[in-house]
């Protein structure tokens, strides 16, 4: 039984007040072959450097170990055997979550000293029945941590937190005890109530706005929060180049028509075929809104149209830095770029025919550089942001 839904995973971070890096680290690897996806939230003691470099440790080991399918109680062995251990508290320097979702989707969650995952089902709080693990061997033996296995369903959301979340306003008239896992809980039950497809992202990013208000927005310990959302996948068509067969034209038409998501032609070329067949009208438009690039055209019933080469060049220069806070502007590049964003499954159509009609030696390398773009963008998709992403020639 394979995975029927997409897996959307984004986490959101405030740093201890005054400090330039967090002390928490998360983590995630998509495991392509094995289509696994394996996420680690570590919190390494204390702030700043020297807790974020325990936590990188941490998080990395947790990744490496549960990649190799080592049961889970060796994983916590070996993590916690080689950790140092605060001489004076004599507590291990970092803690740690780990989640690793399998190709049938079973879910496996292990926890060692964070607040317990939250697991929402729809918009009611959902109990997969926790295990203890007790450690046998080593420095730790006799330490606790708790597991548990489950089979998410579509629109299930998996959130775990550090103690900046769950501990925040400890200490204050409203909340003498802190913010506490079941009030976390129930607010991210609200907040699904009140949009039930709010995307990982917010969900994680709101979580960790009301913990820095509870700190009165001084964060008195490094807060972190990450959401994992099982969800219908939102698909993407990217067709560019024209097909190397004339008589593929149609095909390619038909396939552009009839596919159930967003589509991009990125190429004039691509665009007057898809029109020609569609019988349609291509609109140009006049307004330079990327000095670098041609502005973008219109097809009724296409989201985005294009320039192809240099506008993908482009797509891949802002993917190789972008992230949560970047601000994309307007042009064709920054466009696409946002749709990618929003969908989840990314199916590229490339165009392998070369034009005989310019007669121009340079052609096969302009085939060659839009193979070559489409793939750069296609493995920055995949290991930076988990979209599934599939390539085929025409």
């Amino acid at each position: 039984m394979g995975k029927d839904f997409y897996i959307e995973v984004n986490s959101q971070q405030r740093y201890f007040d005054g400090e330039r890096i967090s002390g928490d680290v998360f983590l995630y690897r998509y495991v392509k072959e094995e289509d696994r996806v394996i996420t680690v939230l570590s919190d390494g003691m204390g702030h700043g450097v020297k807790a974020n470099i325990l936590a990188t440790l941490t998080a990395t080991m947790a990744i490496n170990f549960t990649r190799e399918h080592k049961d889970v109680d060796r994983i916590a062995e070996i993590i916690m055997n080689t950790l140092p251990v605060c001489s004076v508290r004599k507590i291990s320097y970092s803690t740690f979550t780990i989640i690793d979702i399998e190709t049938n989707g079973r879910t496996t969650i292990l926890e060692y000293d964070n607040p317990s995952a939250v697991i929402l089902r729809g918009n009611t709080i959902f109990d997969p029945v926790w295990k203890t693990v007790k450690l046998e061997r080593g420095k730790h033996a006799g330490k606790v941590l708790s597991k548990c296995t489950f089979y998410p369903q579509k629109e299930d959301r998996i959130i775990i937190c550090s103690d900046g979340v769950s501990q925040s306003g400890m200490g204050s008239d409203k909340l003498p005890f802190g913010w506490e896992n079941e009030n976390v809980s129930n607010y991210a039950a609200s907040l699904v109530i009140s949009e039930p497809s709010i995307s990982a992202i917010n969900l994680a990013g709101k979580i960790v706005t009301m913990a820095h208000k509870n700190d009165s927005y001084k964060a008195r310990d490094d807060i972190s929060c990450a959401a994992i959302y099982f969800r219908e996948p939102r698909k993407l068509l990217i067709c560019t180049g024209p097909p190397y067969e004339k008589d593929k034209d149609q095909e390619l038409a038909s396939r552009v028509n009839d596919f159930n998501g967003k589509v991009i032609l990125a190429g004039g070329t691509t665009a007057d075929i898809v029109a020609r067949v569609l019988n349609r009208t291509i609109v140009d438009e006049l307004i330079f809104e990327d000095p670098d690039l041609p502005p973008e055209s219109f097809i009724k019933g296409i989201d985005l149209v294009t320039e192809g080469i240099l506008t993908l060049q482009k797509v891949n220069e802002i993917l190789k830095t972008y992230n949560n806070s970047v601000r994309l502007g307007k042009g064709p590049a920054d466009k696409i770029v946002k749709l990618i964003m929003e969908c989840d499954e990314i199916q590229f159509i490339v165009g392998t025919r070369i034009n005989i009609a310019h007669q121009d030696p340079n052609l096969p390398v302009d085939l060659e550089i839009r193979r070559t773009v489409v793939k750069r963008i296609s493995r920055l998709l995949e290991e930076k942001w988990l979209k599934k992403v599939s390539l085929e020639y025409i």
